[in-house]
């Protein structure tokens, strides 16, 4: 039997180099993975233990799992009846998910149109339209906090849906706009002149064209103003009335109390308003990552 070429023995120790080096980047990628998730992976853990296991000193990685802490969540005993009775946590629930939801699609559909125009039709002086209007992401929410409350108690709109839905949207849409306006500059306008030569509309052309070539950018839009206006707590706790507020406000209600923090609760708190953000993230996993690296590579 001849001895194999000295290319193909060349060849196959640098496939071998090549498959230990991506084992390596594997291996160094999972543990800096775990490190970043760990955190997160104990406030679940800590949401299935006692009050007893969740303040044991040192920490307990081993315990007996138990769900009082998330029925607590919804149903707690009475102190002086000592029988159940239902808390308003789901309507927070509720509040979380129809204010960012609709903030973030208005600033979505509001942020698409004025990016197109940016793309599609600049002005003169086009980018100084555009700083001014990421000045006003730019600005710490404290710093507007007291113009604000004073125009929602003059208006009315303090304790509403609509106010605190219209001042999310407010701020998203400087976000969106930039953010989409780079997707649109992607896209080839010739290809759009050519559709209007053809006959198209430019209604026709925005959405039979532009707009399913940057759902990509859209869904990446939405997951991240979602998950600004998810989290987003000082504008909620000043503006919010007691039935339209959000979950964060309602954590932080829990953390006073006669026996101290219960953490337990509260990481189960935590662990329910972690999963609307999960799922979204799940279902446009595709579409977020074509998103994110959108026009980095040039073909």
């Amino acid at each position: 039997r001849e001895p194999a070429p000295r290319g193909g023995g060349v060849m196959a120790r640098k496939h071998r180099e090549i498959g230990k080096a991506g084992w390596g980047y594997t291996a160094m990628t999972s543990v800096i993975g775990f490190i970043y998730f760990f955190p997160v992976l104990w406030i679940i853990l800590t949401a299935f233990k006692t009050r007893t296991d969740a303040l044991a000193v040192p920490p307990k990685l081993f315990f007996t799992p138990t769900l009082d802490n998330f029925t607590s969540v919804f149903y707690r005993a009475s102190i002086t009846t000592g029988s159940s009775q239902a808390t308003d946590m789901g309507l927070y629930f509720f509040n979380s998910i129809f204010i960012a939801g609709t903030s973030v699609g208005l600033a979505l559909i509001v942020g698409t149109l004025a990016a197109y125009a940016f793309s599609r039709f600049p002005l003169r002086g086009n980018d100084t339209y555009l700083f001014i209007i990421l000045t006003t992401r730019m600005m710490p929410p404290i710093v507007v906090i007291i113009p604000i409350f004073l125009m929602f108690r003059l208006s009315g709109l303090a304790g509403t849906y609509w106010g605190i839905i219209l001042l999310y949207t407010a701020f998203n849409i400087p976000f969106s706009v930039w953010l989409i306006k780079s997707f649109f500059d992607e896209l080839n306008p010739e290809i759009e002149d050519a559709a209007r030569m053809d006959g198209s509309t430019e209604s026709r052309v925005f959405f039979g064209f532009c707009i399913p070539q940057i759902l990509a950018g859209l869904s990446a839009t939405f997951v991240f103003g979602l998950i600004l206006t998810w989290n987003e707590f000082l504008f909620a706790l000043l503006l919010t009335g007691v039935e339209t507020r959000t979950v964060p406000v309602a954590m932080a209600r829990t953390l006073g109390g006669e026996v101290g923090v219960d953490y337990g609760l509260l990481a189960a708190i935590v662990t329910l308003f972690l999963i609307p953000i999960f799922f979204v993230t799940f279902l446009l996993q595709n579409q977020l990552l074509r998103g994110v690296t959108f026009g980095t590579v040039k073909k």
